[in-house]
């Protein structure tokens, strides 16, 4: 079985044309329908970095763990909720760690509320992330699910599945997933585009191929959620699911023959992008919020503030656009952080810092947006935990900056997963938060009114590093101008 079997770049119109109709039935129907009558449990979503929130809104994500804050959040009356793990951030044995002391956590909130629930490993639609370690680490906690289903189909990123391969659209083309940048990273790369390919690469020797199993986008459009419940139920346990998705109507249809398939008895855990989450809550999708309906104050009396510290090619493409166009126009303050000089020595990091700080705060005094953003040279360590203990570095002089800014900005705009995961908790002291619903397509929006948070109640934009095109950023900006 080879690990390196290669797939064509896709013509994306005509690849998508030429697959079957969407099925006819809106299967949201009918998942609302089995979640409003039958005692499904409650779903738990643990997110390895905030990016997933990015099809939801009006729902609860979490930064902590304790088990009276998971207690209260059990006796609310949503469907679920999402729990922080920023686990992507983290070496093996430290991810493993945290994701066992969450379950136990949510294991005992939940035998206190009598509650039953489902686990979600939300991970990376590009396929990074700690696989399989985290799904192993679960059900070691929880027991053993009937299977695993594997799901990182995601329309608003333009991830599709198609007969097994997934897919990262880009512009015009559908481009295998081990064919992009994202298959190229540091610390969690891989080379299978292909599904089955990629379990075997990531777990080697752990499943025989009779135990990887499809649910066909053909299966999904022809035959509709009672074709895909009666594969769930013939699924021999102990496998993985792979699911073939290309619209959201096909996440849709899986996720009510799921349900079905789960009313008579079956038992999942899921590792997944973010469209099966916002599916499997039964949370409708809406259009992206404006400025208008944020209510942003105006006159303006500071200035937004950017913080990026992703590195992969689309963001850099992305500020690339915004510091031309804004910049230029001197509508954006543009302030670099060099990371040579960060890792240079602590007393040269802190420096560094506190000049940021101290040009930031004048800038958004003066009303005027703010783009602080690390240098885009990507500096990488000998191997991978070198390169994630410079990560750290950077992203801990990111937090330090927000820690140390003292005036309130119009919003926020974090750049990045793990970069808008330490905003978020380190930097704002974020607890809890709302999920509002999406700045733009794919990309969530928080508000957190805790008296603890820093700048509690301005707009928190969680910009996940690989989603939207060249534009998109700037145009959110310019757009809440």
């Amino acid at each position: 079985m080879s690990q390196r079997r290669q797939y064509p770049t896709l013509p994306r119109e005509s690849t998508l044309a030429n697959l079957p109709a969407e099925y006819p039935t809106d299967a949201q129907d009918q998942i609302s329908q089995i979640l409003a009558t039958s005692s499904i449990n409650r779903l738990v979503v643990l997110d390895d970095d905030p990016t997933g929130t990015q099809t939801c809104h009006d729902i609860s994500v979490l930064a902590v763990w304790d088990i009276p804050t998971l207690t209260t959040e059990f006796q609310t009356n949503s469907p679920g909720f999402f729990i922080l793990t920023n686990s992507r951030a983290l070496p093996p044995p430290e991810a493993e760690t945290l994701i066992r002391s969450i379950c136990e956590n949510v294991l005992e909130a939940a035998k206190q509320t009598g509650q039953r629930v489902d686990i979600v490993l939300r991970g990376d639609s590009t396929l990074r992330g700690h696989f399989p370690l985290e799904p192993d680490v679960a059900q070691s906690v929880f027991g053993p699910a009937d299977g695993l289903v594997l799901a990182p189909f995601f329309f608003q990123g333009g991830r599709f599945t198609i007969d097994d391969v997934h897919y990262v659209a880009e512009g015009d083309s559908l481009v295998p997933a081990g064919a992009t940048p994202f298959a190229q990273d540091a610390t969690f790369g891989y080379k299978s585009s292909n599904l089955r390919d990629y379990v075997h690469e990531k777990a080697p020797g752990r499943f025989s191929v009779k135990q990887l199993h499809s649910v066909t986008i053909e299966e999904i459009r022809l035959g509709g959620p009672q074709v895909v419940c009666e594969r769930l139920l013939a699924t021999p346990v102990g496998g993985v699911v792979i699911v073939n998705a290309a619209a959201e109507s096909d996440m849709h249809v899986f996720v009510a023959g799921l349900l079905l398939a789960e009313s008579k008895g079956k038992h999942f855990l899921y590792r997944t992008g973010a469209a099966f989450v916002s599916t499997r809550l039964g949370i409708r999708s809406k259009a992206p919020i404006s400025a208008a309906e944020l209510q942003l104050p105006s006159p303006r009396q500071t200035g937004g503030l950017i913080v990026a510290g992703s590195y992969v090619p689309k963001t850099t493409a992305q500020l690339k656009v915004l510091t031309d166009r804004l910049g230029a126009a001197g509508k954006l303050a543009i302030i670099e952080i060099k990371v040579e000089d960060l890792i240079a020595s602590p007393e040269t990091g802190s420096e560094t810092v506190k000049q940021v700080v101290r040009e930031t705060e004048s800038h958004l005094l003066a009303g005027q947006d703010t783009l602080v953003m690390t240098s885009r040279k990507l500096i990488t360590g000998a191997d991978e935990l070198s390169s994630l203990k410079i990560g750290s570095v950077v992203a801990e002089a990111l937090v330090s900056v927000l820690q140390q800014i003292e005036v309130r900005p119009r919003y926020i705009i974090a750049k990045g997963g793990i970069t808008s995961s330490d905003a978020a908790t380190k930097g704002l002291n974020v607890k809890r938060a709302t999920i509002v619903g999406q700045a733009a397509p794919g990309v969530p929006l928080w508000r957190c009114d805790e008296p603890t948070s820093r700048h509690r109640g301005v707009p928190f934009v969680v910009f996940p590093g690989n989603v939207g095109g060249e534009t998109t950023l700037c145009e959110l900006v310019e757009g809440w101008y």
